[in-house]
């Protein structure tokens, strides 16, 4: 989901989280709360920290805080899949898919509804899991 910099999604996350001061977990519960999105335009990790830090000061909802930043992915990622082409159904996979504020946002950016698998962590090892029992060369 990233194809700017060598930080991930997830990390992505984590940081915004620990500047928040809330549990990861905590993230999407908290983002869906919110009444508006607070604009993070930045998708470095670092720059978007800055403007979190920022939003703090100024008094912004923490929740308006957190859903922006899962708009912020959503736009990334929405961006990305518009340059490869998207099609439903759509399966969104890896532990970001954990992350119910993510998820809306996906939705809200892509238009429409995503499958989520109840363990989509750990769905990439199944698969590979599934290719290499049945010997597929990919």
């Amino acid at each position: 989901m990233n194809d700017k910099c060598a930080a991930g999604t997830g990390r992505f996350l984590e940081v915004m989280a620990r500047v928040l001061q809330l549990e990861l977990s905590e993230l999407g519960a908290c983002a869906l709360r919110a009444r508006r999105a607070a604009d993070i335009s930045s998708t470095c990790t670092v720059f978007a920290e800055s403007e979190v830090i920022t939003l703090v000061a100024e008094g912004t909802p923490r929740e308006e805080i957190v859903a922006g930043i899962c708009r912020s992915i959503a736009r990334r990622v929405g961006a990305m899949a518009a340059r490869v082409g998207v099609e439903p159904p759509v399966a969104f996979a890896g532990g970001v898919a954990r992350n119910s504020g993510v998820v809306r946002a996906l939705e809200d950016v892509l238009g429409q509804r995503l499958i989520v698998p109840d363990e989509p962590q750990i769905i990439g090892a199944l698969g590979a899991a599934l290719i290499a029992r049945d010997g597929v060369s990919v």
